[in-house]
């Protein structure tokens, strides 16, 4: 009788257990047929790294591991001495340069004088000359009478002498005249070409007061970064510096974690994809806040699968090909509607389940 008991007991066990997988099979089928889900998936979040741009020793460090910070706060200084240096050699250049574009305007100014002294004396050497030809004019006339009445034996050899020496006097004048008018046109022409090379050497100094000034705003910038402030609001990961350390252009020392973002990398099989489409909601569960389920939208599909995005990409034409599985990234935005102080606690790489509702 016992046994009897014990079968039938054993029996409503199976019975049950049967019972309990068929529905729970039927419900994950049914479940399957309007979801995909997958356990491959992380948090990401914007991770600023802190890059200096100039070469030198840290000074001070002004924050500690996963401090927060707000944007335009210290982070770190570097020694700026040798950069304080460089902007006071390129301010002294700059002056320098400033300088010589003064003394330049200066001879600009010199060689416009003797311009305008040789111009007048050219209008000066003209009108001279005209008057000296009205002189050489009557002289002549006059030698021509005073010879005629000489040769006539009217006057004396001492008149007639006395008008030959006012003619060639007068000769003498003209020419005279033309020889400084033509010393003036050199020297007008001497002036002009000075001014020409005045205004060049003008222009190089206007340039080398923009190199100056560049060089001195180069400076300045550089001296700027002596000084390393947060570029955004959110938490640093751990300090990889100490005072006294040397920093390069470009190193990479630690991070700003942004925490006002979060969003999931969901990676599906590629099995999974025929029915999966931009703007379908997902359901969220976060590993570390089992009790809380997160909403979000499918915003964008990876061009390619994480596969042919790895450091050394299988290549199928090699004779090794193995058909596997691939997977395809899908990120997946969290909903604005979701707790934001929640939001926050997220960390980057935390695991999480998704479940994306096809219908």
């Amino acid at each position: 009788m016992e046994k009897k008991e014990t079968n039938k007991k054993f029996t409503i066990i199976i019975i049950a257990l049967v019972s309990i997988g068929l529905v729970y099979g039927i419900y994950k089928y049914v479940h399957s047929l309007s979801h995909e889900t997958t356990d491959d998936a992380q948090i990401e979040k914007n991770m600023n790294p802190i890059i200096p741009r100039v070469t030198g020793y840290v000074t001070k460090v002004y924050v500690k591991d996963n401090d927060f910070v707000k944007k335009g706060d210290t982070l770190f200084t570097i020694d700026d001495k040798d950069y304080q240096v460089k902007v006071e050699e390129a301010n002294a250049a700059l002056v320098a340069a400033q300088g010589n574009l003064e003394v330049s305007k200066a001879d600009i100014g010199g060689a416009l004088a003797n311009i305008s002294i040789s111009e007048a004396n050219i209008s000066s050497a003209g009108g001279n000359i005209e008057t000296a030809k009205i002189r050489l004019s009557r002289a002549t006339n006059d030698f021509v009478r005073y010879q005629n009445l000489y040769k006539n034996k009217s006057i004396t050899k001492q008149q007639f002498e006395q008008a030959e020496a006012a003619k060639l006097e007068a000769e003498s004048e003209v020419r005279i005249l033309q020889q400084q008018q033509k010393a003036s046109s050199f020297q007008k022409s001497v002036a002009s070409s000075r001014s020409n090379v005045t205004n060049k050497q003008t222009e190089v100094a206007a340039a080398n007061i923009k190199r100056a000034q560049a060089v001195l705003d180069a400076a300045k910038l550089n001296l700027s970064y002596t000084v390393v402030t947060a570029s955004i609001d959110g938490q640093v990961s751990k300090i990889n510096i100490q005072p006294g350390q040397l920093v390069q252009p470009g190193q990479s020392l630690f991070y700003i974690i942004n925490n006002s973002e979060a969003w999931v990398i969901a990676n599906f099989k590629e099995t999974q994809l025929s029915k999966m489409v931009i703007g379908q909601k997902v359901g969220i569960s976060v590993d570390a806040y089992p009790d809380t389920e997160f909403m979000g939208t499918i915003t964008s599909f990876s061009p390619a699968t994480g596969a042919r995005f790895s450091l050394l990409p299988p290549d199928n034409a090699t004779g090794n090909f193995v058909k596997t599985i691939q997977r395809l990234p899908v990120k997946i935005s969290l909903d604005a509607n979701n707790d934001p102080e929640k939001i926050k606690n997220l960390r980057p790489g935390m695991n999480v389940d998704v479940d994306v509702h096809l219908k």
